[in-house]
């Protein structure tokens, strides 16, 4: 369970990993969805046949498709804040892949604040994670992000 914090005590957690998610297993429909999605259709993606035959010995998912699991899997990781309106993806500003995801492995998103900056006379906090996107039973991690996240706090009344 994440923890909750205020615009007052939010900075105390920069530099801590907040959380971690569960593990979640890609799977060839998922890899294949991506492809039909985005129109990469690349042979180590989605053809099994084929890819055996390479250094990875079976399907690889997307660089991107693994990417854009930090929106589902990071959440679980990252603080909640108190008085919470919404939160918005507001982007990123790096990401390195390291290791490539094999179909059927399990990844998971370690969450650690880089930053957090109050906004707008305390209406807004922006949050910088740094992403670390584990693959089970590996020593590399398939990616490292920065995720930056705006968080648009209530109106008080």
């Amino acid at each position: 369970m994440s923890k909750t914090v205020t615009v007052d005590n939010v900075q105390d957690y920069i530099g801590q990993i907040t959380g971690e998610s569960d593990w979640f297993q890609i799977t060839q429909e998922q890899i294949n969805k991506f492809a039909e999605a985005t129109h990469d259709h690349q042979f180590i993606h989605v053809d099994p046949e084929k890819a055996k035959e390479t250094m990875f010995g079976s399907t690889i998912a997307h660089g991107f498709l693994t990417l854009s699991m930090i929106s589902h899997l990071a959440v679980d990781g990252m603080l909640k804040m108190d008085n919470l309106d919404m939160v918005v993806n507001y982007g990123g500003e790096k990401v390195r892949f390291m290791s490539p995801v094999k179909v059927d492995q399990k990844i998971r998103a370690v969450c650690k604040l880089a930053d957090a900056q109050v906004k707008g006379a305390g209406k807004r906090v922006l949050f910088k994670y740094e992403i670390t996107m584990e693959i089970e039973g590996e020593k590399r991690p398939a990616l490292i992000a920065e995720w930056l996240m705006m968080f648009m706090l209530k109106k008080e009344k």
